[in-house]
């Protein structure tokens, strides 16, 4: 029986020295703009790998562009990876396209899906343009040499590379292989990880051989928490709306205080949309209109300015809307047809507002002595030219033209200085 254990455990021991573990990696997904999010979401994906043993990493990509600065910081991220990185573009219908292509061209390994796309890396400005005068030529030139540097640290086609940028050509998977744009075509990740195996590809420690196949392990990596909500609010219109929640809310406040409710909620959004302030390209103009035209809404409740003010704040909401996120180096906008709706949101809202507080001034006092005016009380007791009264549960010193009696009933038709009212005999009345 001895003897029998003996066997196994020695044929468990050889088998496993005998078999190789199998190979694996870690997968991320990037699937929207490339912002400051998902830069430190790649970084510390390349650093995980490289800290758990995995033989790559895998970006699936699918983009419409972004940030230059945060493209630049991935790209050099890539090309000084430790690990091996492969950037696949999937899945059918997806596309790698503006700060797409720098990132895909600068992988270890570039591979598409079929049915995407990769190119027109031409910069525009914030609302889709071209960008105009000087600041074009500054900004295409250096995009150009920055895509060609990539193209050639990864042996890719240098030429390709620059009409991208300068032209904005774009083309499918198998034109792109073709063209030596991209490695590999692959229909689904098992396919790309086993025609990937066994190359060799240089990373900062070297050249390594990928141990891949269509067995390969795959262990997906996930945004951290606030990685995903900077992922959320770092989208332009995202960030946007925040802010105009924000502004609502503290307006709303303002206008009407003690409500706290919309106070509150109005600071929590300016706070997140100032966090994602932080991250996108912001006109300080644009902020500082948007600013200017709260504090016209906000004087508009107070100041009887006939809606000057009103009107004033509006024009300044939309043109500083129009301008915040007016810089020439990314792709960031907010969607017009977003400023519209937020433009008449705000207009109506301010009218509603400003019609509760006319309507609110125009109605008789509710407490207080003035509230008395109109109500009738009893005669308690009788002095000369006057008396002392009871009306609404309290006795208040009262002024007559006409002798009183106690008991009768009489109206209060005004509030005297000194708190005493003036009152009048009720005609018809009896006691």
């Amino acid at each position: 029986m001895m003897r029998a254990w003996r066997g196994a455990l020695l044929a468990a021991l050889v088998l496993s020295v005998a078999t190789p573990a199998l190979a694996r990696v870690n997968l991320i997904s990037i699937d929207g703009s490339i912002n400051p999010a998902v830069d430190d979401f790649i970084r510390e994906s390349i650093a995980t790998t490289r800290a758990d043993g995995a033989e790559a990493l895998v970006i699936q990509l699918d983009t419409p562009g972004g940030l230059l600065t945060s493209t630049r910081s991935i790209v050099k991220e890539l090309l000084g990876a430790p690990v091996p990185v492969l950037v696949y573009v999937a899945p059918a219908g997806a596309g790698a396209t503006s700060a797409g292509v720098f990132v895909t061209m600068a992988a270890h390994v570039a591979a598409m899906a079929p049915g995407t796309t990769i190119g027109a890396a031409h910069p525009v400005g914030a609302g889709g343009g071209d960008v105009a005068g000087d600041m074009r030529e500054k900004i295409e030139n250096f995009a150009v040499s920055f895509v060609q540097s990539i193209a050639e640290r990864r042996g890719r086609n240098v030429e390709w590379a620059a009409k991208a940028v300068r032209e904005s050509v774009a083309v499918t998977e198998h034109e792109a292989l073709a063209l030596h744009v991209i490695d590999l075509v692959a229909p689904d990740l098992r396919s790309l990880l086993a025609q990937a195996a066994g190359r060799e590809v240089q990373i900062a420690g070297g050249t390594v051989t990928l141990a891949l196949g269509a067995e390969t392990e795959v262990t997906p990596l996930r945004m951290r928490l606030k990685q995903r909500v900077l992922d959320l609010i770092a989208d332009p219109n995202v960030a946007y709306l925040l802010f105009m929640a924000g502004l609502l809310g503290l307006y709303f406040e303002l206008s009407s205080p003690g409500v706290v409710f919309p106070g509150v909620v109005g600071v929590i959004c300016l706070l997140l949309a100032l966090a994602a302030f932080q991250v996108l390209p912001i006109n300080s103009t644009g902020v500082l209109l948007l600013l200017f035209a709260a504090g016209l809404m906000v004087g508009e409740a107070y100041v009887p300015s006939f809606g000057i003010l009103g009107v004033g704040g509006i024009v300044a909401f939309v043109l500083g809307s129009l301008l915040l996120f007016d810089t020439p180096d990314s792709t960031i906008a907010v969607d017009r047809g977003i400023i519209a709706a937020a433009a008449f949101t705000v207009g109506s809202f301010m009218l509603v507002v400003g019609y509760l507080v006319v309507h609110g001034q125009r109605r008789p006092a509710a407490t207080g002595a003035e509230a008395l005016v109109g109500t009738i009380g009893v005669v308690r007791e009788q002095r000369d030219r006057g008396g002392r009264i009871f009306v609404h549960g309290e006795h208040w010193d009262v002024l007559s033209d006409q002798p009183l009696e106690v008991g009768e009933p009489v109206e209060v038709i005004a509030v005297e200085p000194g708190l005493r009212l003036r009152v009048r005999r009720v005609v018809g009345a009896t006691r």
